[in-house]
């Protein structure tokens, strides 16, 4: 196990800082797909399809096939969402990190890095909402290379965020994830968060049955520290 070390974003990590944000979203399209299978509306549709396909036709073959198809429309379904989260982050904060998160002293970008290699990033920016910009800091992009796991390299980039909120005297860290990331999931109320908010993102997260969950961490104001 190599030891790592949590640094500042350099322009030279862009490359590797995004094919890990990248890999770390797309990866969870095979537990959504399990997800989606085992909903009632989805059993219907794979069983119901194929079987009214054969009582008309009279084909197995046909049915078979048809089983088939829906199965791969219904992969590719559940893949869009996620690709559609990846790029639209690459056209917004993701496509200049140094602009977005290096810019401001209320935000920043990190990686921890081992032997010269990027194995997890974070970053934190301020809410967009203009009322809550000097009290909410928002806790983005967590990834850790998937050979890394279970080293406490997130725990360690977490902690990172909530020191530097303190620092810049923020009064609370939120952040949000979809019920899919279960070790996301797993990790927030080990340090601390609690969750405040479920919601689905758009029409297609609700026909996948996959909210967002929002969690934050108050901080005690700068004063009293």
């Amino acid at each position: 196990m190599a030891p790592y070390h949590i640094r500042k974003y350099r322009e030279s990590d862009r490359q590797r800082v995004l094919g890990l944000f990248s890999q770390g979203m797309i990866e969870h399209v095979p537990s959504a797909f399990r997800h989606i299978l085992k909903l009632p509306r989805t059993l219907m549709l794979l069983l119901g399809g194929p079987l009214a396909l054969f009582l008309v036709s009279g084909s197995w073959l046909l049915a078979l096939v048809a089983g088939l198809t829906l199965l791969a429309a219904l992969r590719h379904f559940i893949k869009y969402p996620w690709t559609k989260y990846v790029v639209d982050a690459l056209h917004t904060d993701m496509s200049d990190i140094t602009k977005s998160y290096m810019s401001e002293r209320g935000s920043c970008f990190w990686v921890a890095e081992s032997e010269g290699q990027v194995v997890g990033t974070v970053g934190a920016l301020p809410m967009e909402e203009p009322s809550l910009r000097k009290k909410q800091l928002q806790l983005l992009r967590l990834s850790v290379a998937l050979e890394r796991r279970g080293e406490g390299i997130a725990k360690a980039l977490v902690r990172t965020v909530l020191q530097f909120a303190r620092d810049q005297g923020y009064s609370e860290v939120v952040l949000y994830t979809s019920a899919m990331q279960y070790s996301a999931l797993a990790l927030y109320p080990r340090l601390g968060f609690q969750k405040t908010h479920e919601y689905f993102y758009s029409r297609i997260w609700v026909l996948m049955a996959i909210p967002v969950i929002q969690f934050s961490y108050p901080l005690p104001s700068a004063q009293a520290s």
